[in-house]
């Protein structure tokens, strides 16, 4: 099937793939409880014809299965979760539910593969099996959704798997990747200081687990410039510190959080184990006490199959009106990592940044949102990936 063919059949279910987009967006749910949104996707693939299983390793995860006539086995997937935040974007399919929103285009990856379903239900004489992965949790950042799919058996004998991710750093029109490690391993980390409290007007008397807070969150970005190699992206940020109750008392504990963003494992080692000598030596010389955590199971670096992504672009390059981008990687962290692990595939970036229409917020930003007219490039992607590469 040629490209330009598939992009208008992704033309004439634009307007329903649009709906479905902001039905999902008006109604958001957080990681591991999206029912809603499972239960809309699992009916209209059902209304499809689509072999639907649901409860997947978790109660929201939905696969649906295309049996094609071809012998190639290919999974897509979409991620289903919000995040916690108020939109502010004063849309008219705004979010209803308070303290929750869309921010990262998970409504549209969603919407976008249920109009690949309606594509690829069409030509299954230019398909093998395929896969229809809608995972929760994808931004939990830790197990997420995709480990308990793949324990209950999404990916057993998959040969290739794809995904897309809207990203309001490229305009409309722009497809984005490369070749081997595209985002990062994304550590969190949980520091608890505790001193001895006392009257703010006889810090002497203290040890005071604000000041040596402040000591660290200097201190450990000496591990970027000094101890790891400055070639080397990654990036250690504390981004909460809380203590204390009142300005004349100085207290007993402090809590900082924050993350360490890798694309090495030789240097995330590095990066953690002088995290730790900087934190605990900076304590120890102020008497104070600490305990360090960091979050387990987090998301492995996102790894694309060179040879693969490289007939990837050569794929999306047909399609009309597409510009095909190789950029460099993102300290951002994504569970579609683990499903590389498994099988052979790419991820991709779908441009959605509109400046004529004003829609330039960045992702997780509380009024972000997408230049609708990029839906059907991305529902064309997957669908053309899908009949390439399930031999």
């Amino acid at each position: 099937m040629e490209p330009y063919q598939i992009l208008e059949e992704a033309k004439k279910i634009e307007s329903k793939v649009i709906e479905l987009r902001r039905t999902i967006h008006a109604y958001p749910e957080l990681s591991y409880q999206e029912h809603r949104t499972a239960g809309l996707v699992s009916d209209f693939l059902r209304g499809l014809g689509v072999e639907v299983h649901e409860n997947v390793g978790l109660k929201t995860a939905v696969m649906g299965v295309i049996r094609g006539k071809r012998k190639g086995v290919l999974a897509l997937r979409a991620d289903m979760d919000a995040l916690p935040l108020n939109e502010e974007t004063g849309l008219p399919f705004s979010s209803k539910v308070p303290g929750v929103m869309h921010a990262c285009g998970h409504d549209a990856h969603t919407a976008m593969l249920l109009g690949v379903a309606s594509i690829l239900t069409k030509h299954l004489d230019e398909i093998g099996e395929v896969r229809l992965l809608f995972q929760p949790a994808e931004e939990d950042g830790g197990r997420g959704g995709a480990l308990p799919m793949i324990e209950a058996g999404v990916m057993n004998g998959v040969d290739y798997v794809f995904g897309l991710h809207v990203m309001s750093g490229y305009p409309s029109g722009v497809l984005a990747t490369r070749e081997g490690p595209l985002m990062a391993r994304p550590d969190s980390f949980k520091v608890e200081i505790v001193g001895r409290g006392g009257h703010g007007s006889a810090p002497h008397e203290t040890i005071d687990p604000v000041y040596i807070s402040a000591l660290i969150i200097n201190a450990i970005q000496g591990i970027r410039s000094r101890q790891v190699n400055p070639l080397e992206p990654f990036v250690l940020s504390v981004t909460s510190v809380h203590s204390g109750t009142k300005d004349n008392i100085i207290p007993d504990r402090a809590m900082m959080e924050g993350t360490i963003r890798t694309l090495n494992d030789n240097v995330r080692e590095a990066v953690i184990r002088s995290f730790q000598d900087v934190v605990k030596g900076i304590c120890e010389a102020y008497g104070a006490q600490c305990r360090i955590e960091f979050k387990e199971n987090p998301y492995p670096v996102t790894v694309n199959d060179p040879e693969t992504t490289r007939e990837v672009k050569e794929v999306l390059a047909q399609i009309p009106g597409v510009e095909v981008r190789d950029v460099p990687p993102v300290l951002g962290g994504e569970d579609f990592s683990r499903f590389l692990q498994r099988a052979k595939g790419s991820f991709i970036f779908l441009g959605t940044r509109n400046e004529r229409e004003n829609i330039v917020y960045p992702n997780h930003s509380s009024k972000f949102t997408v230049d609708e007219s990029s839906l059907k490039i991305g529902v064309t992607s997957l669908s053309l990936l899908a009949m390439r590469f399930s031999r």
